[in-house]
């Protein structure tokens, strides 16, 4: 397994420098089973993606004219608001709202009540039950810490879309982390995300080299 590690100052360039890394060497297979069953993926082994400064605006990436956006800040913030509560539509086999919205003040009031000196403040995703769903949680965990006095999030996705998840995915993660901070009385501080499923699908490749500036 080759490990990728990508630093990055904000949310945007995290995004282009992933790209360009999964494009240039990804592992190219034809899906068996889960999501775009069939096709094909270039898919980065195992990527640990450090971000510095996650809370610089625009927290999306903005892309040349002609190239469709993978994100906008409409859907980040309903995004959000998906992180934070146990609402589910019909159509929904999870939320991670369902798992998150008892786990987020209950950090919040672990840090306020006992200080910044803990490694419990862990917000799990998904049970031993999501192994028998068609499509399971793709983020299986919210790490925090507080460090130099500020909250910083460590996340992992089991599989990650990187086109159009992504940006989104971390948007919101990093609105719900600034949220989080403000309530404890901290700064906000860094993201760093991993994952052994960061991908890009085939139907995207060609625009993913654009957006990333590597021509054809």
């Amino acid at each position: 397994m080759d490990i990728t590690f990508i630093k990055a100052r904000d949310l945007p360039e995290a995004w282009f420098l992933c790209i360009r890394k999964t494009l240039e060497k990804g592992y190219q297979y034809v899906i068996d089973r889960g999501s775009w069953e069939g096709h094909q993926r270039k898919e980065l082994d195992m990527a640990v993606v450090q971000i510095e400064h996650p809370g610089r605006r625009p927290l999306i990436p903005d892309v040349k004219p002609g190239i469709p956006s993978p994100a906008s800040m409409d859907y980040v913030e309903n995004y959000m608001s998906y992180l934070m509560t146990s609402l589910k539509a019909d159509n929904e086999q999870y939320t991670y709202g369902e798992d998150l919205e008892k786990q987020i003040p209950e950090v919040i009031k672990m840090y306020r009540e006992q200080g910044p000196n803990t490694n419990q403040a862990y917000m799990a995703i998904g049970s031993a039950a999501s192994i028998g769903l068609s499509d399971p949680p793709c983020l299986r965990g919210i790490d925090t810490r507080i460090r130099y006095g500020k909250l910083n999030f460590i996340i992992y996705f089991r599989s990650w879309d990187l086109w159009a998840g992504f940006p989104s995915n971390l948007a919101g993660l990093q609105m719900l982390k600034e949220f989080m901070a403000c309530e404890i009385g901290v700064e906000d501080g860094e993201i760093i995300a991993s994952s052994k499923g960061l991908h890009l699908y085939d139907y995207c490749w060609d625009v993913a080299r654009q957006a990333a500036g590597l021509g054809d």
